[in-house]
Order: structure tokens, then C-alpha cells, then sequence
């Protein structure tokens, strides 16, 4: 498993985003582009008593795009060479757009361009609900907590409940939280399998609980743009950590753990009887991995020695360790939890690749 912050860093981060960040609510007609010689752009938007000026981040760049159905390959072209050009198209359309979108700044930059049905489920009020819990399962180890541009990631193992795959091969109960504030995926509540002889992580994903963004639309008296304070929709998320706090207890018990366990144990029978390096490139292709990581998959294989779907699982999860991005490792954990799933067709075609 990939190694993140601590936990003590993670606290203190989100505090300082907590005093930094703001919410707005924003009629498009009230945003404006400009891009500079540098090719970095920046927003403007008429807010009351002045004009704000922010920094566009990479992801909202993307999001600001999208909602304007500009090709983003075409979006970044123009903003290389053709920064005049590129202003033009995005301020014209603002300007014929009626949509509210949902403005997410921090740190002087915007960060997320939502629609106004956004439904707020904030890292900090999340950390804050969760981590109680979290401390409250037995022998909890905060094996990895991460926050990125797009995601918060906290990932707990309870060593009190472990199965023996293989003789000293044993793994152990766990749970991982991951939510985006910046519209980059749902909030979710997944158990985890933590393999101690290479320290591995692989995410059940079909086992969990997820919760999307999408809400109501959000009231506006007038066109004014709308400021929200951080608790603003506390009272509507009450309810929903509750079920967050039961989806938790169910997911380190003995019986999810052992059902996730036997699908893992279902593996170690399949045998990858054709060339290893095809089962790779196989898989490779139907998940849509790179050159390097396929390499690294299959290294992992081969040092390993266990040509069987286990060890393909394993060479998987292990490869995440060496991901420098952490958003990416946890998908190399998650593609584990989906391998243990696959229908013995799917198996026998990665199997018998010659």
C-alpha cells in the first residue's frame, strides 16, 4: 500500500483548507477568462462590492470545458497558441450561457466548476464524523491517509480480524474512505484486504457504499451570486454519516471480510498456464494500463514466483507501492478488487493468453 501523510498532517491541512476555501453560486454571465503570455488562465468573477480574481487550476480547466463543450485537446491548443482566441471562445459562451455553476476556490485558485445541483460532502466534515469511528475499531492502524488536488483517502486495517491465504501468508480487515470535493468521483466507504508479507492493499469495491454529489438545486434569491458558509448543509449531512458510521461497522466485520477473503482464495486455484507476459499484456489492454506500469506488473509477477491468479492479483496491488501518484496507486488497488471478482470465463481468457 502506498504510504501517504500522517494523520496528524492530514488534520492540520484541512484546517488551514477549511479557513481558505470559499463557495460560491455563480451565473455564468458573471464569469470572465483572461490568458496571459505565460498560458496560465485566470478567472474573474463580479462579486458584490468588487471584482475577484483567481487562478484556474488544471481540473477546472477541464471542467470549465466540458460545461462549455469545448474539446478539451482543442481548449489547451489554444491556450498554448492561441491564448486571444481561446478567451474569446470561453467569454462568448459564458456570456450565452444561463447556468448557475457552483465556483470552488482555495487558495486564490479555482478549483471546481460544477453545476449548481452540487451536493457539498466536505473532506473536513467527513474527517470529522469518520475518524471517531475509525479510532474506535479494534486495534485500528491508520495504515495510509492521503489528500490530493482531487481526493481525501483514509485507509484503516483492524488486525483483529485476519484469514491465512497460504501458510504465513495472512491478511487482515480494513476499510478505506474516499471523497472528492472537486467533483472527481463519489464519496465512498470500501473495505480493504491489507496483505502483511508485502504490505498490499486491494479495495473491494463492489462491497461498499457510495454516495454521489447530486442534490437539489440550490436557491438564489436574484442573479446575485450566493456565498456559502461551511455550514450551510450541515444538518442535511447528519443523517447521511450515520449510515456512513453503519456501513463501517458492517464493513470490517467477520462476515464481509471473509467473503471478500474467499473470492481472493478462489484465485489461488486458477493457474496461468499460457505465457505470462500475454496474461499481462491482456490485462493491460482491458484496463487500459501504460507501457511502464504494464512492465512494472509483470515484474512483480515474475520476482514473485506465483503464476497463478493470486499472484497476478498480488503483482497488481503490489506495483501500486511504486506509483509516484497517489490517486493512481489507489486505482492499481481498486483494479485488485476487481480481478477477485471476474467470472472464471474472463479468468480462463487472462489464464490460457499464448
Amino acid at each position: 500500500m502506498k504510504i501517504g501523510r500522517s494523520l496528524v498532517n492530514l488534520a492540520q491541512e484541512l484546517e488551514r483548507q477549511l479557513a481558505t476555501k470559499q463557495d460560491m453560486i455563480v451565473p455564468s454571465s458573471m464569469m470572465h477568462c483572461h490568458t496571459g503570455e505565460d498560458s496560465a488562465c485566470r478567472m474573474t468573477i463580479d462579486e458584490t462590492g468588487g471584482v475577484g480574481k483567481y487562478g484556474i487550476t488544471g481540473l477546472a480547466r477541464r471542467q470549465l470545458a466540458d460545461k462549455l463543450k469545448i474539446p478539451f485537446a482543442y481548449f489547451e491548443r489554444m491556450r498554448q497558441e492561441q491564448p486571444a482566441l481561446l478567451d474569446r471562445n470561453i467569454n462568448t459562451w459564458l456570456q450565452a450561457d444561463q447556468e448557475r455553476r457552483m465556483v470552488r476556490t482555495l487558495d486564490g485558485q479555482v478549483r471546481a466548476v460544477l453545476s449548481d445541483r452540487y451536493r457539498r460532502l466536505d473532506n473536513y466534515d467527513l474527517a470529522e464524523n469518520v475518524l471517531p469511528i475509525l479510532r474506535g475499531l479494534p486495534d485500528a492502524r491508520f495504515e495510509s491517509v492521503e489528500l490530493t488536488e482531487t481526493k481525501m483517502y483514509i485507509k484503516v486495517v483492524t488486525p483483529r480480524i485476519q484469514v491465512e491465504m497460504t501458510p504465513g501468508d495472512v491478511v487482515q480487515a480494513g476499510i478505506v474512505i474516499m471523497n472528492s470535493e472537486v467533483g472527481h468521483g463519489t464519496l465512498s466507504v470500501q473495505p480493504l484486504v491489507y496483505r502483511l508479507v508485502c504490505s498490499n492493499g486491494l479495495i473491494a469495491s463492489d462491497h461498499g457504499l457510495r454516495k454521489t454529489h447530486v442534490g437539489r438545486i440550490l436557491p438564489s434569491d436574484d442573479e446575485a451570486i450566493t456565498v456559502f458558509r461551511d455550514d450551510t448543509l450541515a444538518a442535511d449531512d447528519k443523517a447521511f454519516f450515520l449510515k456512513v458510521r453503519d456501513v463501517v461497522e458492517a464493513a470490517v466485520s467477520e462476515a464481509s471480510f471473509r467473503q471478500v477473503a474467499q473470492k481472493m482464495q478462489k484465485t489461488l486455484g486458477i493457474r496461468l498456464a499460457g505465457d505470462p507476459l500475454k496474461a499481462v499484456e491482456v490485462l493491460a489492454n482491458r484496463y487500459m494500463l501504460n507501457d511502464v506500469e504494464r512492465a512494472g506488473v509483470l515484474r512483480h509477477l515474475i520476482a514473485e514466483g506465483d503464476l497463478s491468479g493470486y499472484g497476478l492479483v498480488n503483482a497488481v496491488t503490489h506495483y501500486s507501492q511504486d506509483i509516484a501518484d497517489y490517486d493512481r496507486a489507489t486505482e492499481f488497488e481498486m483494479l485488485g478488487g476487481k480481478l477477485i471478482e471476474l467470472p472464471a470465463s474472463e479468468w480462463k481468457g487472462l489464464a490460457e493468453a499464448a
